[in-house]
């Protein structure tokens, strides 16, 4: 697979990576399956998707735990990735910066990952109480403790700077102008696909103007995207998008013609509509890594091939005059 650089700290991983999350948390749990998982890893390290991305809060801590299985075995060819800075309860989610946690916190995702050290330790999210100074300090004092060789943010909070009436991430540019000060922010997460493009406008020309590199997640839209899913269908009451605003079936409906634009463009080369989906993604700039999440080797097979599809002028051009996606919000 294509090999790309996270960053400053040249740190090299395949062009296409693997989100974790849905083995163990966000998606129905019906549906979730231990095994397939861990050979849904090997897959993806097989096919050189080396870019493993988790966070202690997936489960919790069952997604590294999992992890840590095949880690035992491949730790050599993984490039892992986990996050601190987020503490789940029964009923609610709460942030955590504060120092002493994020020392526990690596220290423990180390013993579930069975690993020495963390390739990029993200913070999850900034917590309001604790200046971002605080906790950036704390992570890098694990960089120089050996336990972490590079640090990220997820740059998340669009939905609420909309509310606020305040442009798209503009809280996370400002987060990271302070957290830059302190210590070199390698990547940026933030979510980016043919439907939600926002990033496109500050975030990402942002991280590239500074050398930072830049996690596409959810590059398949929560599987919208892959065109294997139908409206109307519904889904089970844990799994997140059965409240998400762009997964009623009135708005999965209105945006169907979204999944027909890619699939005309993936007849074209012979692939599918997830891989033209991923391959857009990649084709946003050479820091681009996109790490779409998956569960079986089917799909992760199928997401890796987007490494090797090379989208045309005319192509590029035909997704950008698809309709803007639509929600509840709308």
């Amino acid at each position: 697979m294509e090999r790309r650089t996270v960053g400053a700290a040249a740190l090299g991983v395949g062009a296409v990576g693997l989100g974790c999350m849905p083995m163990t948390w966000a998606y129905s749990a019906s549906r979730r399956d231990g095994e397939q998982s861990l050979r849904a890893v090997h897959t993806a390290l097989d096919h050189g998707a080396t870019l493993l991305d988790t966070a202690d809060m997936y489960g919790p801590f069952t997604n590294e735990l999992l992890l840590g299985r095949v880690l035992k075995e491949r730790r050599e060819e993984a490039f892992v990735a986990t996050k601190c800075g987020l503490l789940v309860g029964d009923q609610h989610i709460v942030a955590n910066g504060r120092p002493g946690y994020v020392r526990r916190a690596c220290d423990a995702s180390l013993r579930r990952l069975q690993t020495d050290v963390i390739d990029l330790y993200q913070l999850h999210r900034v917590d309001p109480e604790v200046p971002i100074e605080e906790t950036w300090g704390a992570m890098a004092e694990l960089v120089a403790a050996g336990k972490v060789r590079a640090l990220g943010l997820c740059a998340v909070g669009a939905r609420a700077d909309r509310r606020a009436g305040s442009g798209l991430y503009d809280e996370t540019l400002r987060q990271l102008v302070r957290a830059q000060q302190v210590f070199p922010v390698t990547c940026v997460q933030a979510e980016l696909s043919v439907w939600a493009p926002e990033a496109l406008d500050r975030l990402l020309p942002w991280c590239g103007a500074r050398g930072i590199g830049f996690l596409a997640a959810m590059p398949l839209g929560n599987g919208f995207l892959t065109g294997t899913l139908t409206p109307g269908e519904g889904f089970e009451p844990d799994d997140v998008r059965a409240r998400h605003p762009r997964f009623t079936a009135e708005m999965m409906a209105a945006n169907q013609p979204i999944v027909a634009g890619l699939r005309r463009v993936a007849r074209r080369h012979g692939a599918t509509a997830a891989q033209v989906a991923l391959a857009w993604a990649l084709a946003q700039g050479p820091a681009v890594v996109a790490v779409p999440g998956a569960k079986s080797s089917r799909w992760v097979a199928e997401n890796a091939g987007a490494a090797d599809l090379r989208l045309t002028a005319a192509d590029m051009a035909e997704i950008a005059a698809l309709p803007p996606a639509r929600g509840s919000w709308d």
